[in-house]
């Protein structure tokens, strides 16, 4: 999580000192005075709040996570402005939170991104990097799922082959027993022949 602020940050203040270098140029070379711009606010600013809210979002308890993805939630539907729109996405880009939804995110991110020409400079990178983000957060989830479901298999498929072994070798001592009874059996009764014979011998008249 900290790898993926950081990235996000960094991103976000090398293209804001990047056009400000490049308006500064600019304004020098052709020796204009300053001129309003569209958005007044300068890149930093606009996705510093951005930044706070993806540091901060899965820092909380999952009251304060749920209160505040809730809050960011309201706010682009209230006020679907693209930083707003922006902001959610974000958001639902979080993982570590409940509200995390990255195939939502992506939805959002692209959507975003299909109207570049409303996006600031900075917006628009940050969204291109974290939809970047997401989409290798759920091939990952994808491999992880394939990866548990082939375990799951071959776990089962072991299973079986344990329980065929198990039931194989109770039919092989139930046979042996059986065997071993008969045996039992045909030795008893020639041992009782043999004692008959030993008997009627025995108990016979004897001739003077």
């Amino acid at each position: 999580m900290r790898h993926r602020h950081a990235g996000l940050a960094a991103c976000a203040s090398a293209l804001a000192l990047f056009t400000g270098c490049a308006l500064d140029g600019s304004q020098s070379k052709q020796k204009l005075p300053p001129v309003a711009a569209a958005n007044p606010e300068p890149a930093q600013a606009v996705v510093a709040p951005i930044l706070e809210m993806t540091r901060t979002l899965p820092e909380g308890d999952p009251a304060r996570q749920a209160e505040l993805f809730q809050s960011v939630k309201t706010e682009a539907q209230l006020s679907p402005t693209t930083s707003n729109r922006l902001k959610l996405a974000l958001a639902l880009a979080t993982p570590g939170h409940g509200g995390s939804d990255p195939v939502a995110a992506r939805r959002q991110l692209s959507e975003l991104l299909a109207t570049p020409e409303t996006l600031l400079p900075v917006e628009r990178l940050l969204a291109l990097l974290e939809l970047q983000q997401v989409d290798e957060r759920l091939v990952l989830q994808t491999e992880n799922a394939k990866l548990r479901d082939d375990a799951s298999h071959d776990t089962h498929d072991k299973l079986q082959t344990l329980n065929k072994r198990l039931a194989a070798e109770q039919d092989e001592n139930a046979r042996l027993r059986k065997a071993l009874d008969e045996s039992q059996a045909k030795l008893d009764a020639v041992t009782h022949i043999e004692r008959s014979i030993n008997d009627r011998g025995t108990n016979a008249p004897h001739t003077p």
